[in-house]
This record gives C-alpha cells, sequence and structure tokens, in this order.
C-alpha cells in the first residue's frame, strides 16, 4: 500500500495509518472551498430558515413554484462548482485502499465529480429530478432548460447563492412562476434528494450498514451531526468499539463520542492525503 505522504506528527495522519478501512462520513462542510455555504455556524445553529420540508413542498403550487424559482436562479452556480482538494484527498486515499465506504450527506454530486468509486449519496442527488407520481427520473439540466422556457426573464435576476442549489429571493412575487410538469405522465416533478421530512431509501441506508460492519474506524468530515440521518451512524460505530475522527470547525453532536476532534478547514487538514496521480472517474 502506498505511503501516504503527510507530517508524521498530525494527528490525523496517524488516525488514517493505523485505521485503513475508513467508514467516511461527509457534511456540508467540505463543499464550501467550493463556494457552496453550509447551513450551520460554529455552535452547530441554523444560519438561516431550515431547509423546505417535503410537506411544505407537496402541500400546493405556491410553495413549490417558490422553491424551484429560487432553485432556477441557483442552479446558475451550483451546476459549475469544482471539487476541492478536500474532495480530491478522499478520492486518493479511496483509491489507495484506505476507505471502506464514503457516505455523504450532501447532494451536489462533488465526491463522485473529484474520482470517488464507492459513495453512497445518502440524500440523494441534486443533479436528478424525479416524478412524485411515475417515478420517472430526468436531469436537473432538463429541467432548468424547461423553467427557463416557461419563465423568460426570471433569469435575469439577481440573488444571492444559499447551499443545496438555492437561492435567496426575497419580496418576490411567484404567483406567475410557471412549473413543468413531468412530461411522461403530467405529475410533481421534484429533486431526486430527500427532503426534512422525508424518509432516505432503505436501500441506501442498508448498504452503508454493511459497510461499517467491515470498516475499523469513522472519520467525520465537515459534518456537525445535527441531522440524525448521519448521526445514527455514529452512534453505531460507537456501539461496535469503532475510533472516531472529525474534522469540522465548530461543535458537533458527537463531540462527547469521539477520539479524535480536529477544529481545521476541510481543505487544509486533508491536503496533504492528495495525490497527484487522482483523476475524475470515467
Amino acid at each position: 500500500m502506498p505511503a501516504i505522504e503527510a507530517t508524521a506528527s498530525d494527528p490525523l495522519n496517524d488516525f488514517i495509518e493505523a485505521h485503513p478501512r475508513l467508514f467516511v462520513v461527509t457534511g456540508a462542510g467540505i463543499s464550501t472551498d467550493s463556494g457552496i455555504p453550509d447551513y450551520r455556524d460554529g455552535q452547530g445553529s441554523w444560519k438561516r430558515s431550515p431547509p423546505m420540508t417535503l410537506q411544505t413542498f407537496m402541500s400546493g403550487v405556491p410553495a413549490r413554484a417558490r422553491y424551484w424559482a429560487r432553485g432556477m436562479i441557483g442552479w446558475r452556480h451550483f451546476a459549475s462548482v469544482q471539487p476541492n482538494v478536500a474532495h480530491r484527498a478522499l478520492a486518493s486515499l479511496e483509491h489507495d485502499g484506505r476507505i471502506e465506504l464514503l457516505l455523504t450527506q450532501n447532494v451536489d454530486g462533488l465526491h463522485e465529480a473529484a474520482g470517488s468509486l464507492n459513495v453512497v449519496d445518502l440524500h440523494g442527488r441534486l443533479d436528478r429530478v424525479r416524478c412524485m407520481q411515475c417515478g420517472d427520473i430526468t436531469t436537473r439540466e432538463d429541467m432548468q432548460r424547461r423553467l427557463q422556457e416557461a419563465n423568460p426573464g426570471w433569469m435575469d435576476l439577481q440573488a444571492s447563492i444559499a447551499p443545496d442549489g438555492d437561492a435567496d429571493l426575497d419580496g418576490v412575487d411567484f404567483s406567475a412562476f410557471e412549473i413543468p410538469p413531468c412530461a411522461v405522465c403530467g405529475g410533481i416533478l421534484k429533486p431526486d434528494v430527500v427532503f426534512f421530512g422525508e424518509n432516505v431509501p432503505r436501500a441506501r441506508v442498508e448498504t452503508a450498514w454493511s459497510h461499517l460492519a467491515r470498516a475499523d474506524a469513522m472519520l467525520v468530515v465537515g459534518s456537525s451531526l445535527m441531522v440524525y440521518s448521519g448521526y445514527r451512524f455514529v452512534l453505531e460505530a460507537l456501539r461496535r468499539g469503532l475510533p472516531i475522527a472529525s474534522v469540522n470547525l465548530g461543535v458537533t453532536r458527537a463531540d462527547a463520542l469521539l477520539t479524535l476532534k480536529l477544529e481545521r478547514s476541510c481543505a487544509e487538514a486533508l491536503a496533504p492525503y492528495v495525490r497527484r496521480r487522482t483523476t475524475p472517474a470515467a
């Protein structure tokens, strides 16, 4: 197994060297250096209003118009983001055989873009759109084209970028915004991501459990673990007696459970693990 090029005195390096089968959990903090804002501050509190729930999205056209209008503006930025050094470092570690599974709570697809192969997108992918009636899957790029064709002029609006491909549009009347229906059945279209109030698909969870059973340690990168869907894997790792390391700026829900905690940016902490031969997956 190739030696890791990192400082010998680095406690993260010691942790990784001692545990060759890492179960890695990532959160929004790993993608901030790619230009995607995160949700929480250093104390784990919301920086902004919590994301839309499934119940609100399905409650009626006004809620969906607001969501898709903001998403249409935000997608301009989100679609162009690139993996940063932290994503590439984890891809390098996987290619060197040191990662059992990478479980990400993010929906940006940047781990795959960086070259990671064994990834479970716990909360789905924002670059896919699913019909809530027939289940048909289309690309977010196709949805963006249809949104723009149905709403000429909206792309001239300026807004600040928000997490998960969203944008802050304040004081805007969304009542005239047109939402394209499913091209197959005319049903309601929703990003293929897990909203608050929606269950994570069982197959993803079971895949994660099976890999956790084969891991010898857990590494949490850029997550406060405030959302239970990710935190439960930490609880299971603890139950199994696995050591747990965290790289995150600020508090995490699991602080009292950690073997090692590094309050450093993800990019700074993981930069030594990037290998030049790492290339994006075909």
